[in-house]
């Protein structure tokens, strides 16, 4: 599958200081970029910004990024399920993971995440896909938010919704462990009935069971 990559980009003014959103990101202009040192939920900031630069050279990846100047604040990843989850086992060329989306502490107030979502899967390309994203709790920063798991989980469905994704029902061990979990999807317009029985049958691979 020829994966199609169309770059686009929004400019946001706010209290006199001018924030981007652009996507993909290839890897040698992110060489120019710094990396906010408060993007740590995942990993320590440099090890992090490592990863995404590996991403953006997958053929299948992108790199979405909120920035001031040339300082990158918060990003989402697009790419390949990991080879040991489920969603990979069926190897569709067409399931592309959500894998993460983070805004620096300091400027979450900007409230661009939902624009970094939206423009993110703007682009008609994404209609090919079946974009998924897994919601674990253990990921979430319930610290700094100051919310429990059952409204941190409403708040990133409707982040997530801003992007067309909604809840899908699995039997995905990981998901069912904790009720605050919850697998996404947007399916594009242009998926076959038969590309999403597929996508189905890994959704439920545990039917033999009921």
């Amino acid at each position: 599958m020829e994966h199609k990559k169309t770059y686009v980009k929004q400019t946001y003014e706010i209290d006199n200081k001018q924030y981007v959103i652009e996507g993909p990101v290839p890897a040698q202009d992110l060489e120019h970029m710094t990396f906010d040192e408060g993007l740590h939920s995942f990993r320590y900031p440099n090890e992090q910004f490592e990863a995404i630069k590996e991403i953006s050279e997958l053929p299948e990846g992108r790199i979405y990024v909120l920035k001031h100047e040339h300082h990158i604040i918060g990003y989402v990843t697009y790419h390949y399920p990991d080879p040991l989850e489920r969603w990979s086992s069926g190897k569709l060329p067409y399931l592309i993971e959500l894998g993460a989306i983070e805004i620096s502490l300091p400027y979450r107030y900007l409230h661009l995440g939902t624009e970094l979502i939206k423009l993110s899967l703007s682009q008609d390309e994404i209609e090919d896909y079946i974009i998924i994203t897994t919601e674990y709790y253990w990921h979430w920063d319930l610290k700094n938010s100051g919310l429990d798991v059952y409204e941190y989980k409403k708040l990133m469905q409707k982040l997530m919704g801003y992007g067309g994704l909604e809840v899908f029902a699995t039997d995905d061990p990981e998901i069912t462990s904790h009720p605050a979990n919850c697998l996404m999807a947007r399916i594009g317009s242009r998926i076959t009935i038969k590309q999403l029985q597929a996508f189905d049958d890994i959704r439920y691979m545990n039917r033999f069971f009921f």
